[in-house]
C-alpha cells in the first residue's frame, strides 16, 4: 500500500517545525494560520528544502534520512507538486506545459482532465478553474507516488470557488495514492480531506475526520478555527448534572460536558436560534442583546447577537422582520456546547 511517512523538524523563523504523519490512499489536509509552517513540510516531501534531522519515505522508499545522509533530488522523488499559484511556465501553452513532465501521454492526460480544447491556449487565456485542471494534469502526468498540493483554491474567486472546490474534491476521490494538501481554509479542508491535520506554529494540535474536529475539538485554536463561537468563562458543578460557566461579561451558561475552572465555551453558528423572545423549549442558554450585524448569503443568515454569530434561514430573518440594533434573543442547547479548557487554568 502506497504511504508517506515523514517525521522532520526544521528550524523556521520564529519557531521549530516538528512533524510526524503518515498519509497513506487518502487526501490529507494540513491547515493552520498563514506562516504556520505548512507550505514548509510540503517543500520538504518535495526534495525543495532539506530537514535539519528526520526521516520521509514514500512506499518504503527512502526519499530523505539525516542520520544515513539519504537525500534524493526532486526529480527523483515520484512527487507532484501544484503550487499556491500553480506555477505554469507563461510562454508555453497548455499542451507544453503538461508535457513538461518526462515521460507523459499528453493526449491522454489532456483527455483526461478535459482540457484537450485548451491545448494551444496560454496560461493568461485560462480562467482560475482552467488553470487548476492544467496544474493537477501536469503533476499528475509524471505518474507521482504522492499528489502535493499548496493551497488549491486559494488563487480562485469567491464566485467560481464552490465549484472548482466540487470538481476537485470528484479528482481526488479518484485517485489511489496519497494526497497531501495545505490550506488556511477549514472549509476547504472539511470538503477535500478524509483526515484534518492542524498545524499551528510548527506543532500539530490534533487530528482526525473534519467531523470528529468540530464535534470534539481539543483547543480552543481549533473550535475557532473550525467556526465556532469562543467565550471564556469559568466552569463550576450546576444543577441536574450539568456545568455552570459563568462568562467573563457575567452572563451564566449551561453545558452537559463536565469541566472544572478556566474554560472556552464553544458553541457553532448553526446551533443557534434567533428570536424575539426566549423561546419556551428545551434550550438553557440564552443571550439578549441587540443585532450588530446581519448578513445575507444565498438563502442563509449570519447574525451577529452580543458576542455570539448565529445562522438562520433568510425565511426566518423575513418573517421576525429583523434589522440590525434591534434587541432579541440568540439561544442555544446545554448539548450544543463544547467546553474546552484554557492554557492558563
Amino acid at each position: 500500500m502506497d504511504t508517506l511517512d515523514l517525521d522532520i523538524a526544521l528550524a523556521l523563523r520564529s519557531f521549530r517545525l516538528e512533524l510526524a504523519l503518515a498519509v497513506g490512499r487518502e487526501t490529507f489536509a494540513l491547515v493552520g494560520p498563514s506562516g504556520a509552517g505548512k507550505t514548509s513540510a510540503l517543500r520538504m516531501v518535495a526534495g525543495l528544502v532539506r530537514p535539519e534531522r528526520g526521516r520521509i519515505a514514500l512506499d518504503g522508499t527512502v526519499l530523505f534520512d539525516a542520520e544515513r545522509q539519504i537525500d534524493r533530488p526532486p526529480e527523483d522523488r515520484r512527487v507532484g507538486f501544484v503550487f499556491q499559484e500553480y506555477a505554469l511556465f507563461p510562454h508555453m501553452n497548455v499542451e507544453q506545459n503538461v508535457g513538461y513532465a518526462d515521460g507523459a501521454n499528453v493526449t491522454d492526460v489532456l483527455e483526461r482532465f478535459r482540457i484537450a480544447h485548451l491545448a494551444k491556449a496560454r496560461p493568461d487565456e485560462l480562467s482560475g478553474g482552467e488553470r487548476q485542471r492544467v496544474g493537477l494534469a501536469r503533476a499528475l502526468a509524471r505518474d507521482p507516488g504522492v499528489l502535493l498540493l499548496d493551497e488549491p483554491m486559494s488563487a480562485l474567486d469567491t464566485h467560481t470557488r464552490a465549484g472548482v472546490r466540487a470538481e476537485l474534491k470528484r479528482t481526488l476521490d479518484q485517485l489511489d495514492l496519497p494526497v497531501l494538501l495545505v490550506t488556511h481554509d477549514f472549509e476547504d479542508a472539511a470538503v477535500l480531506a478524509n483526515r484534518v491535520g492542524v498545524l499551528v506554529e510548527g506543532r500539530l494540535l490534533q487530528v482526525g475526520t473534519p467531523a470528529e474536529l468540530v464535534a470534539g475539538p481539543r483547543d480552543p485554536f481549533i473550535a475557532s478555527f473550525t467556526g465556532a463561537n469562543i467565550l471564556a468563562g469559568r466552569a463550576a458543578a450546576g444543577p441536574d448534572g450539568l456545568t455552570q460557566v459563568t462568562v467573563d461579561d457575567g452572563s451564566v451558561l449551561y453545558s452537559v460536558d463536565q469541566a472544572k475552572g478556566s474554560v472556552h465555551v464553544a458553541v457553532y453558528p448553526w446551533e443557534v436560534s434567533i428570536a424575539r423572545e426566549a423561546p419556551d423549549d428545551s434550550a438553557l442558554n440564552h443571550v439578549r442583546a441587540p443585532i450588530t450585524s446581519l448578513v445575507r448569503v444565498g438563502n442563509r443568515a449570519r447574525i451577529q447577537v452580543g458576542a455570539l454569530v448565529g445562522e438562520v434561514t433568510t425565511a426566518s430573518v423575513e418573517r421576525l422582520d429583523l434589522e440590525e440594533g434591534e434587541v432579541v434573543v440568540a439561544s442555544f442547547k446545554a448539548a450544543a456546547t463544547r467546553l474546552v479548557a484554557r492554557s492558563n487554568s
